[in-house]
C-alpha cells in the first residue's frame, strides 16, 4: 500500500508491479476490448486505431475517476490492464516531453481529458491524428490523483500519450491484457452501499477491488526529463 497522503511527494510513479512488469489501464469500447483480450494484442481489432495517440496510467483510482467506473463515456465502456514490461516502459519515458501548458488535459481524437488544473473537458483539436502518427515523442502530463471515491488529492498521477509512431514498440511490450471493468464495476457497487468509515484500504485490496500500487522508481535523469521534482 502507499504511504500515508502526506508522505506522498508531489509528483511520483506509483502502480501494481511485479519483478518483470507494471500495470496501465486504458478504457476501449467493447470490440477493441472483446478482440485485445481474445488474441491478447491490443491491436487485434480492425476498430483500433494505430494513428492515434493512445493515453495509459498506471494509477488505478485515475483509471476510476476517468472512466466513472467505466460507466462515463460511450465508447470507452471496458476498462483494460495492460501488464507491460518494465524496460518497455522505461524506454517509453526516455522519449518523452511533458505537454505544454496549452495541452493541460489528454487529448487524442478518441480519448478528450480533464484537464491538469480547470478539470475542463477539453475537446479534439484538428490535427491531432498527424499529431499520433508522426510524433517522435510520448507525451506526459501530470494529473491530480484520486482515491477510489474519485475525491481529488494533493499529488499528481502521471498519464502518458503513446503516438503512432511508437506505438508498435508499446503494444510488443505488453505481456498480458485483462479486462478488468467487472472489478471497477463492483468496487463502485460496495462503495455506494457500504459507509465511507467503515471501509478501508486493505480490506479492498484483499478481496481484490483495488490492486497494491507502490513507487515505480526511476533514475535522476529520468526524473529530469519528467520533471518530477517540481516544488508544488
Amino acid at each position: 500500500m502507499p504511504p500515508p497522503s502526506h508522505q506522498i511527494p508531489h509528483r511520483q510513479i506509483r502502480a501494481h508491479q511485479t519483478p518483470s512488469t507494471i500495470t496501465l489501464y486504458q478504457a476501449y469500447n467493447i470490440a477493441i476490448a472483446t478482440a485485445a483480450v481474445t488474441h491478447q494484442r491490443l491491436d487485434a481489432s480492425p476498430k483500433f486505431s494505430t494513428t492515434r495517440m493512445t493515453w495509459i496510467k498506471p494509477s488505478w483510482a485515475w483509471m476510476l475517476y476517468r472512466s466513472g467506473y467505466s460507466y462515463k463515456d460511450r465508447g470507452q465502456e471496458r476498462i483494460l490492464a495492460l501488464s507491460i514490461r518494465k524496460e518497455t516502459f522505461i524506454d517509453l519515458l526516455r522519449k518523452s516531453v511533458l505537454a505544454s501548458s496549452s495541452h493541460g488535459g489528454e487529448k487524442s481524437s478518441s480519448q478528450p481529458s480533464l484537464s491538469d488544473s480547470s478539470g475542463k473537458v477539453e475537446q479534439e483539436q484538428e490535427g491531432d491524428r498527424d499529431q499520433g502518427e508522426r510524433a517522435a515523442h510520448v507525451r506526459v502530463q501530470w494529473d491530480p490523483e484520486r482515491t477510489v471515491r474519485l475525491e481529488r488529492l494533493a499529488y499528481r498521477s502521471i498519464q502518458i500519450g503513446v503516438p503512432g509512431a511508437l506505438l508498435q514498440q508499446f503494444m510488443e511490450g505488453i505481456v498480458e491484457i485483462e479486462d478488468v471493468t467487472e472489478r471497477a464495476r463492483a468496487l463502485k457497487k460496495m462503495l455506494d452501499e457500504e459507509p465511507q468509515d467503515e471501509l478501508d484500504m486493505m480490506e479492498l485490496v484483499a478481496r481484490g477491488l483495488v490492486p497494491e500500487e507502490r513507487e515505480f522508481e526511476v533514475d535522476i535523469e529520468l526524473r529530469k526529463t519528467l520533471n518530477m521534482d517540481e516544488v508544488a
